[in-house]
């Protein structure tokens, strides 16, 4: 078995660079009427002195989001420096495009389309702020239906829920920037759907540099406020890289579920999603949230005489507030039993949070749930950084 790193003549005889047990091996071979690319498994055989190439295997559905995955990773917007952009353009509008002929100097800005307005306002309102939610509120049956209200349309789900309720207009994080970029390409003139697909995504810096650490093991920059009108073009390129984010947390969430299942002797699902919210002051923000369910079978037998799944939910939550800094919520719930830690960087917010530990605690025992731990920590956890990887068995059959 090998893998192709790279096709570097595809007229007629092809000279491929596998890669054999992690050692390159460049070859010659006629392609024929098979495609590869790289990344493709092949199938190889050596005869004597000559290395013949057999066949490709078939694509597994985790090598297709892989490439998914790293084609788009290097292009993501952060959501909350992203919002604080669109912001502005709502309020200042847009430059326009250039017309031939036309100077730079004299173009103004221009209010936005209505149909990118609408979408906007309407994203603008849906998201939560920090104002709504008290301590304490969280056994309050309207504070829970509106947090799970908030994770539903955080973006994550968008194909899933167009497929139950196949409608456009669904209030959704990426169905609204869909509906702001459709609002944007149909003021331009010429082909623009094809226009935008050329465009190269604005990134943020952080995020190129540890594109799959989820959380983000450092905080990211502070989206800038009150900055100057951008042009379309600019906006366009910025609503692409918001795409990709929430491209990028929907195929890692389908990665990890898949590898969980087959690595681990309990079954894992795991969703990572960017939850924007803001401020008093309105200037948008982010939570990143991982929530991770692990299926194990119990030691005891039920009624049936088979034994029993029990399921282990995980959260980590990491937000970074303007005072009290970045803070991580982990908490572990198994049945009835619950354990939380918090992690604060700033040595006041640790103090804060262990005045505020006897109100999480009574809080959760409102809900009928046994505290088995609960402590507050200082500095940052240790989270796993995904390696993209092709399996060529797959261990789960």
């Amino acid at each position: 078995m090998a893998r192709v790193s790279e096709i570097i003549n595809r007229q007629g005889n092809a000279e491929i660079l596998l890669d054999v047990r992690g050692k390159p091996l460049q070859v010659s071979t006629a392609i024929g009427a098979t495609e590869l690319a790289p990344g493709d498994w092949v199938k190889v055989m050596r005869a004597g002195n000559d290395l013949q190439l057999l066949g490709k295997l078939a694509s597994t559905p985790e090598a297709a989001m892989t490439r998914a995955l790293a084609q788009r990773m290097p292009w993501q917007q952060s959501l909350d420096s992203g919002l604080a952009k669109l912001m502005t353009a709502l309020n200042q509008g847009v430059i326009p495009e250039l017309s031939p002929g036309q100077l730079p100097a004299a173009r103004s800005p221009q209010p936005l389309p209505e149909a990118a307005k609408q979408a906007l306002e309407t994203l603008l309102g849906r998201l939560p702020a920090s104002n709504t939610l008290t301590p304490g509120s969280g056994s309050q049956s309207n504070t829970v239906q509106q947090i799970r209200q908030w994770i539903a349309e955080s973006g994550l789900f968008a194909e899933s829920r167009l497929a139950q309720t196949p409608s456009a207009a669904l209030p959704d994080l990426k169905l609204a920037i869909g509906r702001m970029i459709t609002g944007l390409l149909a003021e331009q003139s010429g082909d623009a759907v094809s226009a935008f697909n050329r465009l190269t995504p604005l990134a943020t810096p952080e995020l190129v540099k540890a594109p799959l650490q989820f959380p983000q093991s450092v905080a990211l920059s502070p989206p800038a406020t009150g900055s100057e009108p951008t042009s379309v073009g600019q906006t366009l390129r910025m609503l692409a890289g918001m795409l990709n984010r929430i491209t990028v947390n929907q195929l890692h969430s389908q990665i990890l579920s898949a590898r969980g299942g087959g690595e681990a002797a309990a079954a894992t699902s795991t969703m990572l999603l960017d939850l924007p919210w803001v401020t008093p002051q309105n200037e948008p923000r982010m939570a990143q949230l991982r929530l991770e369910q692990h299926k194990n079978e119990s030691s005891s037998k039920g009624d049936s005489g088979k034994r029993t799944a029990i399921s282990e939910w995980r959260l980590n939550l990491s937000v970074d507030l303007e005072q009290a800094g970045v803070v991580n919520f982990e908490v572990s719930l198994r049945q009835q039993e619950v354990s939380a830690r918090v992690w604060a960087e700033k040595q006041d917010t640790l103090k804060q949070v262990n005045q505020e530990l006897p109100l999480l605690r009574r809080s959760l025992t409102e809900l009928g749930l046994d505290v088995t731990d609960l402590e507050c920590r200082r500095g940052s956890p240790s989270y796993p950084t995904t390696k993209l990887e092709h399996r060529l068995v797959d261990t789960r059959a």
